[in-house]
């Protein structure tokens, strides 16, 4: 084998190593920024789609404040609508809400029963 290629092939294998670092390190800095983004839009996508189908965000929002209150005691110091399933029927629509109070953050999902939203679960 010429000497030529052989520093060639040693030349690429070095370059193709180094730049699997490079981005291996690019990706570690940037993961916890494109983490929050990636939530932003995840609540972003949410909040559209809830409006899209014709929920009333205030009445949704006041109700999982009112059931998180029930259930642990005091409103939550932060509400994120998370996730929307609009279901054939106004009785199967479920919201689910990240929320945090107290020191803890909790998952409340919640359900349209006969036209006001109930407590599904809450985690």
């Amino acid at each position: 084998m010429p000497t030529w290629l052989l520093v060639i092939l040693i030349v690429l294998v070095v370059l193709a190593v180094g730049g699997v670092i490079a981005r291996n390190m690019q990706l570690k800095r940037s993961r916890t920024q494109f983490e929050a983004r990636l939530a932003h839009a995840d609540r972003d996508l949410a909040q559209a789609a809830a409006q899209d189908r014709g929920w009333d965000r205030t009445l949704l929002e006041s109700a999982a404040r009112r059931i998180y209150a029930e259930q642990r005691g005091a409103e939550p110091s932060a509400l994120h609508l998370m996730e929307v399933l609009d279901r054939p029927g106004t009785d199967q629509d479920v919201a689910v809400f990240h929320t945090e109070g107290e020191g803890a953050q909790h998952r409340l999902t919640l359900g349209r029963r006969d036209g006001e939203w109930v407590l599904e679960t809450i985690e």
